[in-house]
C-alpha cells in the first residue's frame, strides 16, 4: 500500500496485480455498453473485484501522487437536497483538491472520498470487461478532481 494512503482502505490503488503484471485496457472511451437495455449482473463481491482490477489501470505515477484518498463502493447515488431527483452518477469525488490545499489542510483532515456507484455502472455495461473499463474511467475522472482538474477539461481530454 502506498505510504501516503490511509491504512484499512477497502480498495488500494497500488498499481500492481498479485502476479506483478498490469492489467491492460484500451482506455479512455471504452465504456462500450452505454445504451444497454438490460443491466449486466455482477454480485457486490465480483463488482468489488472488478473495481480492484480497474484500479490497477491507474498510472503508477498518479496513484503515488494521490494524498489521503479513500475509495468506496456504494450501490447507488442518492440525490442530495438541491439535486435533480433523477440525478444519476457513476462516481463522486468529495474533498479538497490538491491544488486548493494549504498548510491548514493537514491538521486532522479526513481523507478525500471517491465513491463508485455500482448499479449505474452495471446499467450501462454488457460485460465484466466493460465494467472494469467504465470503473477505470470513472475512478480516473474522480482522481482528476482530486488533482484539481474540472469537468470541462476532462471532457476535452476524453475522460468525461
Amino acid at each position: 500500500m502506498p505510504a501516503n494512503l490511509p491504512p484499512g482502505l477497502p480498495i488500494v490503488p497500488d498499481g500492481d496485480s498479485p502476479g506483478g503484471q498490469r492489467i491492460s485496457s484500451p482506455l479512455p472511451g471504452t465504456g462500450g455498453g452505454v445504451g444497454n437495455t438490460v443491466p449486466f449482473e455482477l454480485s457486490p463481491e465480483d463488482f468489488e473485484a472488478a473495481v480492484s482490477d480497474a484500479l490497477l489501470l491507474i498510472p503508477d505515477k498518479a496513484a503515488r501522487a494521490m494524498d489521503n484518498v479513500a475509495i468506496f463502493i456504494e450501490d447507488d447515488y442518492i440525490p442530495q437536497p438541491g439535486d435533480e431527483p433523477d440525478t444519476v452518477l457513476l462516481g463522486l469525488y468529495e474533498g479538497v483538491p490538491l491544488t486548493e490545499r494549504d498548510s491548514w489542510w493537514d491538521a486532522g483532515s479526513l481523507p478525500d472520498r471517491i465513491t463508485i456507484f455500482r448499479q449505474p455502472i452495471l446499467d450501462i455495461c454488457g460485460s465484466r470487461q466493460e465494467v472494469i473499463d467504465e470503473v477505470a474511467i470513472t475512478v480516473i475522472h474522480e482522481i482528476a478532481h482530486h488533482f484539481g482538474i474540472g469537468d470541462d477539461r476532462l471532457h476535452e481530454l476524453g475522460w468525461g
